[in-house]
C-alpha cells in the first residue's frame, strides 16, 4: 500500500528516532506507519545528509583557501603601510 504522509509527520518521526532514541518499532506502531516506511525515510535522510556534508566540505575548503589568500594580502598591506610610514618620518 503506497500511502502519502505529511512532511511534518516525517520530520517529527525522524526527529524522535534520531534525537530521542525511540525505536523503529515503537514509532511505527504509534504513528501507524507501513512496514519499512520509517527505515526508508531514515535511509533517504542519511543520503541527503551525506550529500549536504560533501557540499559543505567543498565550500569550507574554498573558504579556507580564500581566507589564506586574504591573510597574505592583509599582511602585505600592513608591511607596506609600515614602510611608507617610515618614509614619511
Amino acid at each position: 500500500m503506497n500511502q502519502k504522509y505529511e512532511p511534518e509527520l516525517k520530520k517529527e518521526v525522524i526527529r524522535l528516532y534520531l534525537e530521542e532514541g525511540r525505536t523503529v518499532k515503537s514509532l511505527t506502531d504509534e504513528y501507524n506507519l507501513g512496514n519499512g516506511t520509517l527505515r526508508y525515510w531514515l535511509k533517504h535522510t542519511h543520503k541527503e545528509c551525506d550529500e549536504q556534508t560533501e557540499e559543505t566540505d567543498a565550500e569550507l575548503q574554498r573558504l579556507r583557501k580564500q581566507n589564506a589568500e586574504l591573510r597574505k594580502e592583509n599582511d602585505f598591506l600592513k608591511k607596506a603601510a609600515a614602510f611608507f610610514a617610515k618614509e614619511i618620518d
